[in-house]
């Protein structure tokens, strides 16, 4: 066995700390987030719920940080919170929580009109994000096989 007992329960510590966060920031959110996060991830709300929850070890696939955060809304204060622990967690490299995880990338802008509500702004834009960040997953799933 490479990792001793007290390394992985140091690792399985502060994946539990950085899904404790997670869980304080999601619940702050509108109900409704959960399914969103399961959607834009592809996933049933199931695997949402393991990987947010401290008492469950799945840890957060690094894949997904940048989605997450993204459809949460985290603040800049909650974002560097988030990203410190879950580098803790896991010190390889991991998502910088910028826009652009993959080394080359493009930047595509989508003109969205106007609409009164608030609410219906952000859930047409969240909604396109999501469905551009599933058809690249089965782009990139497709050049793979």
């Amino acid at each position: 066995m490479s990792e001793t007992a007290a390394e992985r329960y140091s690792t399985e510590d502060a994946i539990a700390a950085y899904k404790r966060l997670l869980k304080t920031y999601l619940d702050r959110r509108p109900s409704g987030t959960r399914q969103r996060i399961a959607a834009a991830l592809g996933t049933h709300k199931s695997f949402v719920s393991q990987i947010t929850n401290p008492n469950y070890r799945v840890p957060l696939p690094a894949q997904h940080v940048n989605t997450i955060m993204r459809i949460c809304h985290f603040s800049p204060e909650e974002q560097r919170a988030f990203l410190d622990a879950y580098h803790a967690a896991h010190p390889r490299p991991a998502p910088s929580g910028g826009s652009h995880g993959a080394a080359r990338t493009h930047v595509l802008h989508i003109e969205v009109p106007h609409f009164k509500d608030p609410a219906r702004q952000r859930e047409v834009m969240d909604t396109i994000r999501d469905m551009a960040a599933r058809i690249i997953r089965l782009a990139q799933y497709d050049e793979q096989t």
